[in-house]
This record gives structure tokens, C-alpha cells and sequence, in this order.
């Protein structure tokens, strides 16, 4: 018996180690270059804050979380990680390719074209995330 005992809990901290040396990586997500190379035309003033803000609050925070961090209440549920808006690699990428992953969306991702259809409206929710740094 404890031997049994002895052997489970081996094969235990076994798989825990093995899981701690696999990193979840995410496919690349590749970004037109009309997208990538687009400029922000919205100015991020307190008016274009707030409504990104809500906008925030209303679609993407039960995923993303309230300070960006990839940890909302569905975030557990989703296929892929929903990633952390104050990290380097994600606040490096341009406003363009933010725009167009947020409009568009793929996977868990939804495409928010019908749900948010003024593009002033995406571009300061674009603005808002540039706040999570």
C-alpha cells in the first residue's frame, strides 16, 4: 500500500514538473499590412478615454479583466490565453494592429465589425488599452 501511495505521488510532482516546462504558446497572429502600418486618427483625450473605457467594461473585461491582465471571469473558459494588455510584447504592437485584432477578432476572439460598428468607437477602446501599462 505504500508503496502504491509512494508511486502515485511520484508520477504527481512527475507531471507537475513536466507541465511547468511546456509554455502555452499561442499561434503567430498575422496583421495586414494595411492594418499594421494604419495610424490612430483618434486623439486619446479624457472624452475618447471614457468612451473607451465603456466600451471596455462592456465587451472585453469579462475576458481581458479589469486591468488588462488576461484575467477576467471567462478567461478560465477560453481555448487560448487571453493575454496581458500590460506587457511589453502586447503594448509594442502598433495602434493599427490592436485596431484590426480587436475589430476582426479570430479563435475565442470574437469580431466586434456588427457589436461596434463606428470605428471612432475602436480606436478609443484602442486608446484605453494603451493605458493598462
Amino acid at each position: 500500500m505504500k508503496n502504491k501511495v509512494l508511486l502515485i505521488l511520484a508520477l504527481v510532482i512527475g507531471a507537475l514538473v513536466l507541465y511547468s516546462f511546456i509554455e502555452i504558446t499561442q499561434d503567430p497572429w498575422p496583421v495586414p499590412a494595411k492594418y499594421e502600418n494604419m495610424k490612430n486618427p483618434v486623439k486619446g483625450d479624457k472624452e475618447c478615454l471614457s468612451i473607451g473605457k465603456s466600451l471596455y467594461n462592456k465587451h472585453c473585461k469579462s475576458c481581458h479583466g479589469k486591468e488588462g491582465l488576461g484575467d477576467g471571469p471567462k478567461a478560465a473558459q477560453l481555448d487560448t490565453p487571453s493575454g496581458d494588455f500590460t506587457s511589453e510584447e502586447f503594448q509594442s504592437q502598433s495602434d493599427g494592429a490592436l485596431f484590426y485584432k480587436s475589430l476582426i477578432g479570430r479563435d475565442d476572439m470574437p469580431n466586434y465589425e456588427k457589436k461596434i460598428p463606428d470605428e471612432e468607437d475602436m480606436w478609443c477602446i484602442v486608446n484605453y488599452m494603451r493605458t493598462f501599462e
